[in-house]
Order: structure tokens, then C-alpha cells, then sequence
């Protein structure tokens, strides 16, 4: 089985991975596994389970080693999954990983290597330029981060059953499941209240 593995770092509404799908199907993915979560995240659920379900001898295709992981640690732990699973690994137009032996030769793990610590600095490089383009920001006056809530500005659902959780008939999960909001929205109202 040939798989595809596509990743971008938002959800569907903010940013195309159709690009990577067509691209993947052209070079011969049959199925593709499609990933919203950014690079460097610690864990890549999709990335996961293809890596779970892939069997002895198949193929995953992604277009780029950033697509896999954004740091050397991670795409290290990749390739051991792939050796021991024995699968094939190919970066579209550039790197094929073969491990279907369960081996991989030292030229192939050095240059996949060096591609991750590329993909590391590059990731670093947009992070410098966003803080300092924060810090640009800052200083022309511009207010970084969120908006400041006031407290008119809390829903009504959440001080319908604000009650129950002051007189300790609901606790924080629970009202954070009849408001249908987050703990962390919750916490944050809270905070704004009790001050």
C-alpha cells in the first residue's frame, strides 16, 4: 500500500492542503492521511496512526521532511518507527528512505538528518522574524496578543450557571460542558470575576 501524508499547521478554513493531496496522489499515494497541527507539535495524531496502521513493505509519500517534523529529535524517532515497521519513506522529488530490510544506510540516515536540522532552522528562523515583527509592532504602538474581556462581555450562558458552580452544585469541567465552552474559557471568566 502506498500512503500519503499531508500536514499544514491550520485547520481546513485558513489554509489549502488540497495542494499537498494532488500532489501526493500524482507521485502514486493511494490514501492519504491529512494532518492540522504545526510542526513542531510533540504529538501528530494522524502522523500516529498511519505509522500504526502501515504494514511491512509499504510506502508513505510526503512532499517535504518539514511536513513529518519540524525538529531532528522527532524525524529521528520517525525513522526508527519506519525501520522497525520496515516501510519505505520517500520525500517527493527528493529522498527515498528504503527500510523494508529493517536497515538503513549510513548515506540515506545522514542526508535525512541534516534535512531535519534544516527543517529545524527554518522553523526557528520564522519564529525569530514573528517576535521580532511583534517587538516592531510593540513599538509603533500597535497592542500585541488579545483583546482584554471585560466582564460585559461574558455570555449569558455562562452567568445562567454561574450560581450553580459558586454554590458548588457543578465544578469547573461541568460547567464547562453546559456553557459548552473550554476549562481554559472558563478559568479566564473566573479569573475576570474573582478579581
Amino acid at each position: 500500500m502506498i500512503y500519503g501524508y499531508a500536514r499544514c499547521s491550520t485547520n481546513e478554513d485558513k489554509q489549502d492542503i488540497q495542494r499537498q493531496v494532488r500532489e501526493l496522489k500524482n507521485a502514486g499515494a493511494e490514501s492519504v492521511y491529512l494532518e492540522y497541527e504545526h510542526g513542531d507539535a510533540v504529538v501528530k495524531q494522524e502522523l500516529s496512526t498511519l505509522l500504526e496502521n502501515a504494514k511491512e513493505g509499504d510506502a508513505i509519500y510526503t512532499l517535504e521532511v518539514s511536513r513529518l517534523a519540524r525538529s531532528t529529535k522527532q524525524l529521528c524517532e520517525i525513522i526508527e518507527k519506519i525501520k522497525e515497521k520496515h516501510l519505505r519513506l520517500y520525500i517527493v522529488g527528493s529522498i527515498n528512505v528504503d527500510c523494508s530490510n529493517g536497515e538503513l544506510d549510513p548515506m540515506t540516515n545522514a542526508f535525512i538528518q541534516m534535512s531535519g536540522v534544516f527543517a529545524e532552522l527554518e522553523l526557528r528562523i520564522i519564529r525569530s522574524r514573528v517576535k521580532s515583527g511583534m517587538a516592531n509592532a510593540k513599538a509603533k504602538g500597535v497592542k500585541i496578543g488579545r483583546p482584554n474581556l471585560t466582564k460585559d462581555q461574558i455570555p449569558s450562558i455562562f452567568y445562567k450557571h454561574y450560581p450553580s458552580y459558586k454554590n458548588k452544585q457543578l465544578n469547573i469541567s461541568e460547567l464547562a460542558r453546559v456553557c459548552g465552552m473550554s476549562r481554559t474559557t472558563i478559568y479566564k471568566y473566573l479569573e475576570l470575576l474573582e478579581k
